[in-house]
């Protein structure tokens, strides 16, 4: 009998691993940032590949603008792009770009720094500088907004990818953020453009402060706003009318004091938290709000902390209230105290917190500390992981991500820069050039390697702004700061 032909053997699948590494070097060129990241994820062989030092050196070119260094033997170019990325937004540099204006002699209550543009408040106005446009030498690179009628209280900046409800039938341009602004005299404006874009009316007495994201999803963004009068209201961004009559979606009743702090759940962008003056604290399901007559229902939730409310941010399922001289975690779930994260004595001044890393930081008369929340979870006491010393005054500016730490106060003439993973201090920037008594840091902010501080003296105020996105010229270490040729070793995590 005749034997049954074979199948032919099928060969085996070609992979992009199966190239040789020059070619999928230069493949990977026409890659960005991000996507080498994640090819550097997909497997080892690709790890490799992204690690290679031609790829990095042409990413620190396309950053910096300036040619790879020259002393980099030993070190990986992957390693020296990320210390040098690390170092820019630790502000380890003696030679930012730096820029300097003078405004009218009130102190600047509010201050926000994004993209390109640089916002302010002094009474009731808000000032706009377009740093851009100051630079290339335009005439209308600065706006004053001046529909407000009392004090600011509070300033919020949104992207328009969260806002897009707003803008539907308008060319957008450059400008990708509106700014919200409460005030004393029971508004709240939504601006863009330089203009008032809309008006949102119903608190009845000032306006105190704005929820730090928008609620909802898609299309059906919400904006969060707490009042004097004890009350919370959601205002649809998607109402028509130019002066926001249909905005009011809800007011929501049940805390007994003023309304000062909000915070949005991580885990859940219904959930909205607020603390009231005298510190309790309510959770409310913000998507089960549906009339303007909602009253107690949508609250879910509810505990309080001891002391004056000072701030409060949301991580995940997890809530971190600062009050009176400690900082509690409240699981919003349950509602049930987790853990005390931090005691400072005699009382905070301000907080702020990285939750991914586990790390808080609480300001105080003189001082600020810096505490690991995994340390102090089965301890009765917490115990900080370091001082940062050296203030004069309170701590009442504070600002804290995943690089730094930076403090202020209003007696403070110079704002300090603390490596957020050790607390050794990294640098210290005065808030202006200008020789003479002032009142310290009246406002700070701070984004990436960009930092604007705002400082007043008797006849006028000081803005000052500074960039160390090209600077070169690094500061002297300290002595007791890791030693690194490359200043920190960079772990694949980072």
């Amino acid at each position: 009998m005749a034997e049954p032909p074979q199948s032919p053997v099928t060969p085996p699948a070609t992979t992009i691993t199966d190239l040789d590494e020059d070619s999928m070097v230069n493949c990977a060129t026409y890659l960005s940032l991000r996507d080498v990241c994640n090819l550097a994820m997909a497997s080892p062989a690709l790890k490799r590949l992204a690690y290679s030092d031609s790829i990095w050196q042409r990413f620190f070119s396309e950053q910096w603008h300036q040619q790879f260094p020259s002393h980099w033997s030993g070190n990986g170019a992957r390693e020296v792009y990320l210390a040098r990325y690390a170092a820019l937004r630790q502000f380890k540099f003696f030679d930012p770009f730096l820029l300097e204006f003078s405004e009218q002699a009130k102190p600047c209550n509010h201050l926000l720094l994004c993209e390109n543009s640089l916002f302010f408040s002094q009474g009731s106005l808000v000032k706009m500088m377009d740093l851009d446009g100051y630079l290339k030498g335009t005439t209308d690179f600065f706006h004053t907004l001046s529909d407000h009628k009392a004090r600011i209280t509070c300033m919020r900046l949104f992207s328009l990818n969260e806002a897009t409800s707003l803008f539907r039938g308008k060319t957008l341009g450059e400008e990708q953020s509106v700014l919200v602004t409460s005030s004393c005299d029971h508004s709240i404006r939504l601006w863009w453009k330089g203009s008032s874009l809309r008006c949102f009316r119903g608190h009845n007495g000032p306006v105190l402060s704005l929820s730090n994201k928008l609620l909802g999803e898609d299309s059906s963004k919400v904006l969060a706003s707490g009042g004097e009068d004890g009350t919370v209201r959601l205002w649809s961004l998607s109402s028509s009318g130019g002066r926001g009559q249909r905005a009011l979606k809800a007011t929501l009743y049940g805390h007994e004091k003023p309304v000062n702090i909000m915070s949005i759940a991580g885990h859940k962008t219904s959930l909205l938290a607020t603390i009231s003056r005298d510190s309790k604290v309510r959770v409310w399901d913000t998507a089960t709000a549906t009339s303007s007559a909602v009253r107690a229902s949508c609250c879910v939730g509810m505990t309080s902390v001891p002391g004056t409310p000072v701030n409060m941010k949301c991580h995940e399922s997890l809530l971190y209230v600062a009050a009176g001289s400690s900082v509690t975690a409240v699981d919003l779930r349950t509602m049930q105290k987790v853990v005390t994260a931090a005691i400072h004595q005699p009382k905070l001044c301000s907080f702020d917190a990285v939750p991914s890393k586990y790390l808080i930081c609480t300001g105080g008369d003189g001082r600020a500390m810096l505490w690991d929340i995994r340390r102090n979870q089965e301890s009765l006491k917490p115990e900080p992981i370091a001082e940062l010393d050296g203030h004069c005054g309170p701590v009442t500016l504070l600002y804290m991500d995943s690089h730094k730490i930076v403090t202020g106060g209003p007696k403070n003439a110079d704002v300090n820069v603390w490596d957020v993973d050790t607390g050794v201090q990294t640098n210290s920037l005065p808030c202006s050039s200008t020789d003479g008594a002032g009142s310290g840091c009246d406002a700070m902010a701070v984004e990436g390697c960009r930092i604007t501080t705002a400082s007043s003296f008797e006849d006028y105020s000081v803005v000052c702004f500074r960039d160390f996105n090209n600077a070169t010229n690094p500061v002297a270490k300290q002595e007791n700061e890791l030693t690194s040729k490359f200043w920190d070793s960079i772990s694949d995590d980072d």
